[in-house]
């Protein structure tokens, strides 16, 4: 992603709004345009000309003029995404933007001098192709954020009124049926809702999409933008299951991102909202699992995770001590952890790191703090995740921190014979919850409470 489009990720929430996330594209050979008509807390037209792989964006309140004595104010805004001139849609209330946005005119633009030292002087002079504006422009910049558009004096007659066009030329529809249709919301359908997942207690698919929907909202800010695998169950629990790593769904609900492994491309995807989360339950995955990286910083991971697997048949206080054990060695570095419940026997302790490391140095990290925990109790803690290693031990899994390598989800189900939860809890709870004691239904209970991991990503700065 290129550094220009910073800003406008900060400023989105992607698990609320459909704008598309801002990412690096490739540069076309003709240079693109497009006006979108807005109205937010105020009626304006957004001027984006396309211009080193994004969209140089102003906000022209009273829409372009073609008449050359109207100087249209143009407040000059963040750089957006190529793609983000394909959006049409509503922008939902309390977000940046919030408001309709339709496209009005869409086309190509020429510059007519030395467009590059043009903007670096404020002084742009520019052709249009569109199917409402065409001919000579000019952007004049007044000061910092404030331009001029101006249309040039040239064979193009007539003076346009720009209220008459009150129609998306992409759709043909008006703000107003354009708003209609986002108040009309996808519905998701699910096929065989009754399907039976578990047998005891009795869970069907359906059951398990209202699951997801009810922790969503606590789910996605753990799993939105990150690469995930699943554990695919189609015909319940006791009979087979397979994992996923690679895109199949084609609705766009989901995110596709192609990575190079051992000179080898393969694809992989992301949820982005609510409705992809929902769309891969729809399909049968019901346990997620998730890199520590986003896909707009891949290559520098933020969440780190322990996985305590203990021996067979240890004692649950013995288990208990090593979170302590391992919560106590983060302390003394003065990095914050959370603690959630593994769904199976062991407990995980997550923590959420602000770096620029890479995944090198961030896995060795993770390992130098796995082996200080074995060399300060070499009795009770190994490193090596051979089996016959672990003996009466609990095996610290620091592996989970490598490149590609993934750690189940905060809520996400875990395909068991009981259906548990992989679920957030509090420091307090250690010694009162069990690693697999919280089922489907006692996690929906705890999401009405105040949430464990409150402040997240704001640690470890």
């Amino acid at each position: 992603m290129k550094n220009n489009l910073k800003k406008y990720n900060t400023k989105r929430n992607f698990n609320i709004t459909d704008e598309p996330i801002g990412k690096k594209e490739k540069i076309a050979k003709k240079l693109r345009f497009v006006v979108q008509h807005h109205i937010a807390s105020k009626d304006h037209y957004d001027f984006r000309l396309e211009w080193n792989g994004t969209l140089k964006s102003w906000a022209v309140p009273k829409g372009p003029s073609y008449n050359p004595k109207d100087k249209r104010l143009a407040i000059q805004v963040e750089d957006h995404p190529l793609e983000y001139r394909k959006f049409e849609g509503t922008i939902p209330k309390g977000q940046y933007g919030g408001g309709t946005v339709m496209i009005w005119d869409e086309g190509y633009w020429e510059p007519l001098d030395n467009p590059k030292k043009d903007f670096e002087n404020g002084n742009i002079k520019f052709i249009l192709k569109g199917k409402r504006l065409k001919g000579k422009w000019a952007l004049i910049r007044l000061n910092e954020n404030n331009w001029l558009l101006i249309k040039e004096k040239d064979s193009v007659i007539g003076y346009k009124n720009i209220n008459e066009f009150i129609t998306s030329i992409k759709s043909g529809k008006t703000m107003e049926e354009i708003e209609n249709k986002k108040k009309r919301k996808k519905v998701i359908k699910i096929t065989n809702p009754n399907k039976v997942i578990f047998k005891n207690p009795k869970i069907t698919k359906k059951d398990l999409v209202d699951y997801y929907k009810k922790v969503a909202k606590r789910m996605l800010p753990y799993l939105e933008k990150r690469i995930i695998s699943t554990i695919r169950c189609p015909n319940g629990i006791n009979e087979s299951k397979f994992f996923k790593k690679h895109l199949e769904n084609i609705d766009n609900l989901l995110g596709k991102i192609n990575i190079s492994n051992n000179a080898k491309e393969e694809n992989y995807y992301y949820i982005k909202n609510v409705e992809g989360l929902i769309s891969e339950v729809q399909m049968n995955s019901f346990e997620f699992h998730i890199w520590g990286s986003t896909i707009d910083n891949l290559e520098h991971p933020n969440i780190m995770v322990f996985d305590l697997d203990p021996d067979e048949n240890m004692n649950l206080k013995k288990v208990r001590q090593g979170v302590k054990d391992l919560k106590s060695i983060l302390d003394d570095f003065s990095l914050s952890s959370f603690l959630k419940t593994s769904g199976g026997k062991g407990y995980h302790i997550v923590v959420p790191i602000n770096s620029i490391s890479n995944w090198e140095n961030f896995c060795q990290t993770a390992k130098n703090i796995a082996l200080l925990m074995e060399t300060k109790w070499p009795n009770k803690y190994v490193i090596n995740m051979r089996k016959d290693k672990r003996k009466k031990k609990i095996f610290i899994d620091w592996i989970r921190n490598t490149r590609g390598a993934t750690s189940v989800a905060p809520y996400s189900i875990r395909l068991r014979k009981k259906p548990t939860v992989s679920m957030p809890i509090s420091w307090e709870e250690l010694d009162i919850v069990k690693p697999n004691d919280i089922t489907i239904n006692e996690a929906i209970k705890r999401i009405k409470k105040e949430d464990p991991w409150k402040g997240f990503f704001k640690v470890n700065q």
